[in-house]
């Protein structure tokens, strides 16, 4: 009798890690799945979008690049406390947005870069980040 046991302790233990397994591949899968439906949910800012949202933010300050579809923004600040308190707050609102800026910091200094990996471009998404960005730089004037 024992001997039953141990081989069928040993038989749920396997039934037990497969299951968790199976799970994981389900989850994971479904992860996959909305994340590719939620990027093509994203769209490239339209033309008309382009001629209104991105000029607001180009008259802000905001450059369109040349070689990808993208702003850039350039900050500065009295010292690298101010940059840092910048940067994170900025950071708290980008990861609610699920958005997360390219930036670079040296001391007072911060350069910004806003693109839609997901679309290959600019999106609302980016707009919206790039007031959140502004209006918290002025906090810090």
């Amino acid at each position: 009798q024992f001997r039953y046991f141990n081989e069928y302790k040993s038989y749920l233990s396997m039934v037990i890690v497969l299951g968790v397994i199976r799970q994981k591949l389900w989850l994971n899968s479904k992860l996959l799945h909305l994340t590719a439906m939620s990027a093509a949910k994203i769209p490239k800012l339209s033309d008309e979008e382009r001629g209104t949202d991105l000029k607001a933010v180009e008259d802000s300050g905001w450059k369109v690049q040349e070689n990808r579809d993208a702003i850039y923004k350039e900050f500065l600040f009295r010292d690298f406390n101010e940059a840092f308190g910048f940067m994170t707050r900025v950071a708290l609102k980008a990861e609610k947005m699920d958005h997360h800026p390219e930036w670079f910091n040296v001391y007072n200094r911060v350069n910004v870069t806003l693109s839609t990996h997901d679309c290959g471009g600019l999106s609302s998404r980016d707009i919206n980040l790039a007031k959140f960005i502004d209006d918290t730089a002025k906090l810090f004037k």
